[in-house]
């Protein structure tokens, strides 16, 4: 007999486990990668990649209404692919039709077929990567991080978490004795992982997998069906991982439909049709703070789980590192052209400036030798095809645009040739000098490689700003460079208060999908707990009495009938946990 999914994989799932259990961190998809990752080779990636180009993608869902085509690559490539067009509500109803036999499949199996999944995702991460790099314009190496081995690695640490708080739920209770109008009673009991029901992910715009992989696996592992819907600007990723994950459920004798794809064009909005649908009762989202706002809003059936992009700051008093913290700096601006939900929005120096291991630097010292350092890091064509990747959106060229007139201009965002792909839009990163009174400028949420530099009446200040704008807006870290221990104090009872991690004295700070940082689970361990309840049923269970010796067969034991009352004292009491 062929071993079950959790059986091949038990040693592996197990590993994980133990090793969050123990504050560790373990990567097999990552580790294996020099050695056997069992990854397909470029080419033949690529001839797969290009094997879907100009062809439906067929998934054989339900409510199928037609076909729609979305996307377009910045690098100029035509994709043309065609997507099934389903009706939301009929893809809401059929994930809601599976949930009692995925319930039933138990966190065993569940766990073991998601790992399956991941293992043929990571046969297929080269043909994810440029997936992800014609979708999203993301460089080639970026693409194949945010898609590849360490996303994988990332989607089983979630796999392992849910898997973990599944196994905490013992199957029975423990034995209890209670009084009855003054009879002893024996209370037997059960107790039940109940998912919460349908899942929506809402797909992020530029790091699909990566910020999809966790919400999608957690939702998997503990019970819940999953309506994956893509944006509409990168649906390859999330529809090759929804292929894959078909075909796995199919193969186990599930019903397919436990996951599902759903697109649609922009206008018809089916992000928010779907995240409103009554019978979804969890939504994964990643991306824009003001979005985030409008789901927790609207979404009052569902537990939200979003991650919020907002305005990352950073604060600064001092250094003795000067070169290396604007090096930081200036590779944050760059990356990916300022999708990664990491990069740097707000910098706050004091307008007096700040003591360095070069000596007293001021303000404009400062922005000049930013900009210095962004020209240096795109004057080499290579540089410029691992940092930079191409604007796929006109909401990023309008708001480099509209950037560009609130400020002195420290560094323009200009047209950067790419070595590769000379139609790419691709163009260098804008930072303006704001005061700290243009609050209503940045805090706004700016997308593309918009950053700004503000100057603020003291480090005080700063941190008071740091303190203000983040708890209102969102962000998914702050930094801070100093040198005296207690601005350092100050700034981490800020973060604190304003509920954003912080890093300190980091001139690599957050650049990219694969700092530890953003590893970090937002929502910590009610990320994996606030999919499920748990439901407890006691009952009366008399000891039974003695059967004859001469015929032990005549034992019988007497129940209610179907739809009858219990007998007093003897019905079940169900209790309702939240965990």
């Amino acid at each position: 007999m062929r071993p079950s999914a959790y059986e091949r994989h038990r040693e592996l799932l197990q590993s994980v486990v133990a090793a969050l259990a123990a504050g560790e961190r373990r990567r097999p998809f990552t580790e294996a990668t020099g050695q056997d990752a069992g990854m397909r080779s470029t080419r033949t990636a690529g001839k797969v990649f290009d094997s879907l180009l100009g062809r439906p993608f067929d998934l054989g869902q339900p409510g199928a209404l037609g076909s729609v085509r979305t996307e377009s690559s910045p690098y100029g490539i035509g994709l043309g692919i065609a997507y099934p067009r389903c009706e939301p509500a009929e893809l809401v109803a059929a994930a809601a039709r599976t949930a009692a036999g995925w319930r039933a499949a138990g966190p065993y199996q569940r766990a073991g077929l998601a790992v399956e999944i991941l293992r043929r995702l990571n046969t297929r991460s080269h043909e994810l990567a440029l997936a992800v790099h014609h979708t999203t314009g993301q460089p080639l190496p970026t693409a194949l991080r945010a898609a590849g081995p360490r996303a994988q690695d990332r989607a089983l640490q979630a796999v392992a978490q849910a898997f973990a708080e599944s196994e905490r739920v013992p199957a029975d209770l423990p034995p209890e004795s209670a009084g009855h109008r003054g009879r002893p009673l024996a209370l037997r009991g059960t107790c039940t992982l109940v998912p919460r029901g349908v899942s929506l992910l809402i797909g992020c715009p530029d790091f699909p997998l990566w910020n999809g992989f966790p919400g999608l696996f957690a939702s998997l592992v503990t019970g819940n069906p999953v309506v994956v819907a893509p944006h509409p600007r990168s649906v390859l990723p999330l529809a090759i991982t929804v292929r894959v994950a078909r075909q796995v459920l199919a193969e186990a004798g599930h019903d397919p439909d436990v996951v599902t794809l759903a697109v649609a064009e922009p206008e018809q909005q089916v992000h928010r049709r779907l995240a409103t649908d009554p019978a979804v009762r969890i939504v994964d989202f990643t991306g824009s703070a003001r979005f985030a706002a409008w789901l927790e809003q609207h979404a009052r059936q569902a537990a939200v789980f979003a991650d919020r992009t907002g305005l990352n700051t950073v604060v600064v008093d001092s250094t003795d590192d000067y070169r290396g913290l604007v090096r930081g700096l200036a590779l944050s601006l760059c990356l990916c052209n300022g999708t990664v939900r990491t990069t740097a929005q707000n910098v706050l120096v004091s307008e007096r400036g700040f003591d360095t291991d070069e000596g007293h630097k001021t303000l404009r010292e400062f922005g000049s030798d930013l900009a210095d350092a962004v020209d240096r890091l795109l004057g080499h064509p290579a540089r410029v095809a691992r940092v930079l990747g191409a604007i796929t959106a006109d909401e990023v060229r309008e708001a480099l645009t509209d950037a560009a007139r609130l400020g002195p201009v420290l560094h323009a965002s200009a047209p950067v040739a790419h070595p590769d792909h000379p139609r790419a839009d691709t163009r260098s990163p804008l930072l303006v000098r704001l005061r700290a009174a243009d609050e209503a400028v940045y805090t706004r949420e700016w997308p593309g490689p918009v950053s700004f530099l503000v100057a603020t009446e003291s480090t005080s200040h700063a941190l008071a700003l740091l303190r203000r704008t983040v708890a209102r807006h969102g962000a998914i870290y702050a930094a801070v460079h100093s040198t005296d221990p207690l601005v350092l104090a100050a700034a981490e009872a800020a973060a604190l208060d304003a509920g954003v991690d912080l890093v300190a004295n980091l001139n690599d700070l957050p650049a990219g999908p694969s700092s530890a940082l953003s590893e970090l689970p937002g929502a910590g361990a009610h990320f994996v707990t606030g999919r499920f309840r748990v439901l407890r049923s006691r009952w009366n269970a008399p000891p039974a009495a003695p059967a004859p010796a001469a015929a032990p067969e005549a034992l019988t034991v007497a129940l209610p009938p179907p739809g009858g009352a219990a007998a007093p004292g003897h019905g079940p009491a169900v209790e309702l946990i939240d965990v």
